[in-house]
């Protein structure tokens, strides 16, 4: 028997069924032909192929995969991005730095070869299963390259950030996050006067940006928050986890940048508040968490809309309103009918007010205004 009739065989049991006696009895077809092997991962870059002409990244994929299998599953889908990266086209730099985010080498012992099998299969089936999404192409071709400037202010940013996450002090975490938004909005400014001179304008780009489980719509709100004060939007996807955040190349980092910095203090303040309410006898845990995130996120966004309103002088509005447009017409073809959502789950007065608190103790306001 071919290799190919193997591998075929296989997929035909147990790729289009959810019964896991047909999954037993693909695997088991893989297990006893070493020789399919070579075939059965040529197929899988041929899933991964299909993934990305549909829309998806490898970070979406690495993501969807952990959610909804395990580590095994992603270690082998891992090793065929890698794989199928050697025979794809270039894709531009966020596609590129996704791939070296990837794990180079697998270093878990590999199962018997039945369990790979069947590892192989379930991985196959939800790749199959990927509908299509929004493409997020690379903006045109005039978008300006970094430059070693750029690659210092972002250096300084991550450095500003990471302190602030790591001190115990509100305080000194209020007065670096403030000095890490300054130099956002710096950034973001000149980037955008240097686009406004250029020869051929600056297109906006987009992202996805992971929002998971637990309390994922309070997490939405504070991503939304973060992208509408660095002039970028956002449109969450509740199925599959994350956000797209459409905005110019810097507005982007910056998006990434503080949204990740103050998930962590938010963790780290909600941790600390929750620790206190146990002691005075509270059992309530998971509505004050959800109450508290809530608090959180709505009370950092007022004040990231308040901060967002004295930082542009007005000889700049003209240039700013040029690219909010670009912006939302780039949404607006990518997401043509979006809806809202209420947020759910917000009960807990204790959690909103301790979460409000917190998002006041990691303030990005006190920039200084623009000269």
């Amino acid at each position: 028997m071919s290799t190919n009739s193997t591998v075929d065989r296989a997929f035909g049991t147990a790729l289009y069924a959810d019964s896991g006696t047909a999954l037993d009895t693909g695997a088991s077809l893989l297990a006893a032909d070493p020789a399919a092997d070579a075939e059965l991962a040529r197929r899988g870059e041929e899933f991964v192929a299909a993934a990305w002409s549909r829309g998806w990244q490898p970070a979406d994929v690495v993501r969807v995969v952990r959610r909804e299998l395990d580590d095994g599953h992603a270690r082998v889908l891992t090793a065929l991005i890698r794989s199928q990266a050697s025979y794809d086209r270039p894709r531009g730099p966020r596609w590129t730095a996704q791939l070296d985010e990837l794990t180079a080498a697998d270093t878990a012992p590999r199962p018997d070869r039945f369990t790979h099998a069947t590892t192989v299969l379930e991985l196959y089936r939800l790749l199959l299963r990927l509908p299509s999404i929004e493409p997020l192409e690379d903006p045109a071709p005039a978008a300006r390259h970094h430059t070693k400037s750029d690659s210092r202010m972002l250096t300084r940013i991550r450095a500003l950030l990471a302190k602030a996450e790591a001190t115990g002090f509100p305080e000194e975490a209020e007065a670096l996050s403030a000095k890490a938004q300054e130099l956002m909005a710096r950034h973001s400014v000149d980037e955008a006067l240097l686009a406004a001179g250029a020869p051929a304008p600056d297109a906006p780009g987009a992202c996805r940006i992971g929002v998971e489980a637990p309390y994922e719509q309070a997490k939405a709100v504070l991503l939304d928050a973060v992208a509408t004060a660095n002039h970028c939007k956002a449109v969450w996807n509740e199925p599959f986890g994350f956000s797209t955040v459409v905005g110019f190349a810097p507005d982007l980092e910056a998006v990434e940048l503080l949204y990740t910095s103050l998930l962590v203090q938010a963790q780290s303040a909600m941790t600390k508040a929750e620790a206190a309410q146990r002691a005075g006898g509270r059992r309530r845990t998971k509505t004050f968490r959800q109450s508290f995130l809530a608090a959180y996120a709505h009370r950092v966004g007022t004040r990231l809309a308040a901060a967002a309103d004295t930082q542009v002088t007005d000889d700049l509005l003209p240039v700013l309103a040029t690219r909010e447009v670009a912006v939302t017409d780039r949404l607006d073809r990518m997401f043509p009918e979006t809806t809202t959502t209420r947020l759910r789950g917000v009960s807990d007065e204790a959690g909103w007010t301790e979460g409000s608190e917190a998002a006041d103790r990691a303030q990005v306001t006190g920039r200084r205004p623009l000269p």
